[in-house]
Parts: structure tokens; sequence; C-alpha cells
């Protein structure tokens, strides 16, 4: 259990963050933990579905959760006199799920709507497009929502073994922040204890030995618009040191306003309305994303000035001294503005001590991140770029030949 004291904050923020994702489920559980996190919303023992909305809602509140490759997370931020309402409502959804048939037939048909939703968005299509190339036949590389036919085999007894074999109290942070003291979490949610499954540690036996190598090209063709890119590669995982030359490297690459892709791809070119870069990290991985969105007809040049931009890059062994004071300053005030509320603060805190086992304070972080020199930077090139070799994932109204004489 993490907390932290703003005492002249009037909110709490409370969140349950399980050390269990996606990449953990096995073949005949493929999209589990995205329908456990839907299903622990539908009610309890004691709580209706109906009942847990309105207690949050009725005074203000609001929740909501998410699943990712590596972790779920479950989170209610309500004014600071309901703490020990968002405790209960969350030790309780969480550790003494219902999970009934019923609500696993309904939240299924939820479910499949969502993928439906998903396949009508080519601009998110493509980012799991570029993830199942990056990871091919991975489970880092798999939808975190599953598939029509794995949703639609999913049953009661299967999602029940799955939050029975993970949502253990050695798999789960608790972080809370606002206007509260760490005693008085701690004494809220010991009252829970009889609903703890304690039992054996769970060997989530994450890997990436033997994982293949990228593709070079994936693509699906949809008749839509535009046509959506992401060009990356391979990158460093979660806690390599050298995530923090990588971020500052991302910010000025294709961070904001100001980076060289928006300058180019948008500005200057009119090429796209949307274009940034992304890192994604993981245990033992990561990748290196760039995306745009582009006019079937503009989609070759697109592609060929994102590649221009990522060989300046290592031509120049990084980037230029301003570029760089730059890019810190961005991140270094863009994390001060982003931690003004209770719920920010108890999404840094949770996800930090779950990943990495620390939570840094604000100014750790920021004298890591003012510390990259030009050297770290040319160092992240060259083991991200050296090799040349990049994937290309396409969506949108091109064929498979058509995509084939891109980049």
């Amino acid at each position: 259990m993490v907390t932290e004291e703003l005492p002249a904050l009037r909110s709490v923020s409370v969140g349950f963050w399980v050390g269990v994702g996606s990449r953990d489920e096995h073949d005949h559980e493929f999209g589990a933990s995205h329908f456990l996190e839907h299903l622990l919303f539908k009610g309890t023992a004691d709580r209706s579905a109906a009942q847990i909305a309105h207690a949050v809602e009725s005074v203000g509140g609001d929740m909501n959760a998410f699943t990712a490759q590596e972790m779920t997370a479950f989170y209610v931020r309500v004014p600071d006199e309901q703490l020990d309402l968002a405790l209960d409502i969350l030790a309780d959804v969480v550790w003494s799920p219902a999970l009934r048939s019923n609500d696993v037939d309904a939240e299924r048909n939820v479910i499949l709507e969502e993928l439906h939703m998903r396949d009508d968005a080519p601009d998110d299509l493509v980012h799991e497009l570029f993830a199942r190339a990056m990871f091919p036949d991975h489970p880092l590389g798999r939808e975190v929502l599953g598939t029509q036919q794995s949703i639609e085999d999913m049953t009661r007894d299967s999602i029940e073994h799955f939050h029975r074999r993970h949502y253990r109290p050695s798999a789960i942070v608790v972080a809370a922040a606002g206007n509260l003291t760490h005693d008085r979490v701690v004494d809220r949610l010991a009252r829970h204890a009889d609903a703890l499954e304690t039992g054996p540690d769970v060997d989530l036996g994450r890997s990436v030995e033997g994982l293949a190598p990228a593709w070079p090209r994936a693509a699906l063709t949809k008749p839509v618009e535009q046509v959506h890119v992401v060009v990356g590669t391979r990158a460093v995982a979660r806690e390599d040191p050298d995530r923090y030359p990588l971020t500052v490297l991302n910010q000025a690459l294709g961070g904001g306003m100001s980076s060289r892709l928006f300058q180019e791809v948008r500005e200057r070119r009119g090429l796209a309305y949307s274009v940034y870069s992304y890192r994604i990290a993981y245990v033992e991985t990561g990748a290196f994303g760039v995306y745009a969105g582009t006019a079937p007809g503009r989609a070759a040049e697109t592609i060929d000035v994102v590649g221009a931009e990522l060989d300046r890059v290592i031509r120049d062994d990084g980037i230029g001294d301003d570029e760089l004071f730059a890019a810190k300053g961005h991140l270094k005030g863009a994390m001060a503005l982003s931690l003004e509320t209770s719920n920010s603060r108890m999404h840094r805190l949770g996800s930090s001590e779950l990943m990495l086992g620390e939570a840094l304070s604000l100014d750790e972080v920021t004298a890591l991140v003012e510390a990259v020199t030009p050297d770290d930077v040319a160092r992240v090139v060259a083991r991200l770029f050296s090799s040349g070799s990049r994937t290309l994932a396409v969506v949108g109204p091109l064929d498979e030949t058509a995509v084939a004489d891109l980049g």
C-alpha cells in the first residue's frame, strides 16, 4: 500500500493495481484479463452493478478501469469525506466479485460491441497491427480485448479461475492520494482481510526467450478515407537505464507541436493532421513507433518523410543541444503540470510501485531527465536504429501489393 497525503485537496483517489495482464493469459483464456475488468464492476455478493454505480456517482465521484499487457487497474475518485466508501467498494469488487453467469453473458455482448467499435477505428487498429508485427506469435503482440471467437468461447469458470489464480495480495498494489492519511487507508482495508485469498504466489513465467524477429511489413485492407501507418522498431525495457534518454529523444522527434515530425510532416508539407511518436516499455523489451494518418495518394511520401527524419537522427548521432534543452524542459514541465490532481498522483504511485518496485518523487524523476546528455541520446539512437531494419504497419484502402511498394 502506497499513499500520498495532499491536505490542500478536497478529493481522494484510490486504485487497485493488479500485476497481471493480457500477456499472462493461457491460450484458452485469451481476453480473460479484460473480460474480468468488465465483470468486477458488475456486482459482488452484497452490491449490484447499479448499487455500485449509484454509490459512487451520488457523491459526485467517478470510477473506471483499464487492462494492459502487464497490468490491470481499478480506480475511484471521490470527495475526501468519502474515502471509506472508495476503499470499501474497490476492496469488494476486486476481492469478492460475484461473477454471476448471467452477468458473464451480458458483459460478453458488451465486449463484442467494444471489439466492433475498435474495428471501426483504423487509427486504433494500426497500433495493434504494429504490436503483432513487432512481437510475432508472442503474448505481447496479442490484442488485449481478445478476439470475437475467444470472447464467445469464454466461460464463467475460466474467468473465475483466472481471478482466483492471479488476484492475490502479493500481486496487488493499493495506491491512494489526496486528503487522507496512510494509517486510515491501512485500517479501513484491514476490514476486508477475511476476503483475501493469500495462497502461494503465482509464477507468471514471463519471457521473451526465442522471440521471433519483427516482421518488416504488416497490412490490413479496410475501405476507409485515410491510410494509417506506424513505422518503428523494438526498444528498451521498462527498467533499462536508457529509458530516460529514449524519453527525451521521443519528445524531440514526435512529442509535440515543436517536434521534428510535427514540423516536417504537418507544418511544412501538410501530409497529415495527426503525427506523433511514442514508446512502449515492458519487463524485458519495448517498442518505439511513429504514427501518421494521411490520404492514400500521399502515403508513400509520408512514409518516406518519416523514414528520412529517423535517418537524420542516425546521421547526426542524436539531436542538437537546443532540441535537447527544449525536450527536457517540456518533459519536466509537463510532469509537474500533470500531477495537480489526486487521480494523477495516485496513478503515478500505483503504476510505479507495481511496475518498478518504487515510486520516485517528482524531483527525483526531474533530476534523471535533466541528467540526460547528448551522448546518452546518441547511444540510444545507435541501439535502436543502427541496424536500419524497421517495421511498417499499414491500415487503409491499400492491398498488400501496394503496401509492398511503400517505405
